[in-house]
């Protein structure tokens, strides 16, 4: 399946009057459509927000001001392995959890085993798909009981909320991507939410390698203007998308795809993916096939995380403004999906 992105053709004019404005500025790096940005995320998520040049960058900066260097860090195995690198790269050892078969996230009943058993310092939540992990809410309370930092990795979960809260303020810190498949996309970039002001603060300072003292010791992680630019757009567009591709699903995908992740009471997903545990003929895949602790060569088994991997395709559903030309009229969209 040829991937499109997600991206009206009306916007195009007020990002270029954003470019335009950025190059008049010769200030291409650390100027206000960043801070624009942040601001942008903060309304939508009711939090602080730091935007990176990745995804990576903001893990990083999140899970070195925890100090979890030489600890534990509990993650599921079934995620990109970025999740659980993130951690490796911050200098903990990694473990690895089972995830539920009817959401693909966290399942909090192995969690609370593995708690148990490696005493971690802190917890990766991952939102797979564009919906909310439906145990959110329990492993919240039960890692603030413990102790335990909750770290959400919210790059599928753009315009995910459960009762009106947002994926990414559950826990400690939520950290969203911009890669180039997401729901909002910047071709590159990341953005840390949080509740802790002394988190954010570590995180603008960790971005900025060095700028202008050598108390954080971080890397350049700084998001450029260009960047920023689009991604304000496309925030801008958020509401839209997900509630276009939610209209969408519900009208011509749920009658035709019965053994589907089905959602609780008011949760809204952003359709990252349209996730159904039968096989069909144009799937755009899986959304991992490969679960983490397979790959990391760990001894034991999940075995829901081995069947999801093995039982779950993807229906394409792509915002309007990427594929209506090339996939017709919707009715025509769902004959073909």
């Amino acid at each position: 399946m040829k991937f499109t992105i997600g991206f009206e053709k009306e916007d195009m004019k007020v990002l270029h009057r954003y470019w335009d404005e950025i190059v008049e500025s010769q200030r291409w790096s650390e100027w206000k459509f960043t801070q624009s940005f942040e601001e942008k995320w903060n309304a939508l998520h009711n939090t602080t927000s730091v935007a990176f040049s990745s995804w990576g960058g903001a893990a990083l900066a999140a899970l070195e001001f925890f100090k979890i260097k030489g600890k534990t860090v509990l993650c599921p195995s079934n995620t990109f392995m970025a999740t659980p690198l993130s951690a490796v790269k911050a200098g903990a050892q990694v473990e690895f959890v089972d995830c539920r078969r009817d959401d693909l996230c966290v399942d909090i009943e192995d969690l609370k085993k593995k708690i148990e058993k490696y005493k971690p310092a802190a917890v990766w939540v991952v939102h797979i798909g564009g919906h909310i992990s439906f145990a959110i809410e329990e492993i919240a309370r039960f890692c603030k009981t413990k102790g335990i930092i909750l770290l959400e990795d919210c790059a599928h979960a753009h315009g995910a909320s459960w009762n009106g809260k947002a994926a990414g303020t559950w826990g400690d810190a939520g950290i969203y991507s911009f890669y180039a498949t997401k729901t909002i996309s910047t071709g590159e970039g990341g953005m840390l939410v949080t509740k802790h002001q002394a988190l954010a603060d570590y995180a603008k300072a960790y971005r900025n390698y060095g700028k202008f003292d050598y108390k954080v010791e971080g890397l350049n992680y700084r998001m450029s203007e260009f960047t920023a630019a689009m991604g304000c757009v496309q925030s801008d567009r958020l509401n839209d998308i997900v509630s276009w591709k939610n209209e969408y699903a519900a009208k011509y995908l749920d009658p035709q795809y019965p053994n589907r992740i089905k959602f609780p009471e008011g949760m809204v997903s952003g359709y990252y993916k349209y996730i159904v545990f039968e096989e069909i003929e144009k799937s755009t895949g899986k959304v991992y096939d490969q679960p983490c602790h397979k790959i990391m060569g760990k001894d034991y088994e999940l075995p829901n995380t081995e069947w999801v991997a093995q039982h779950h395709w993807c229906v394409p559903l792509y915002y309007k403004g990427a594929d209506l030309e090339l996939a017709g009229s919707v009715e025509e969209r769902s004959v073909q999906s």
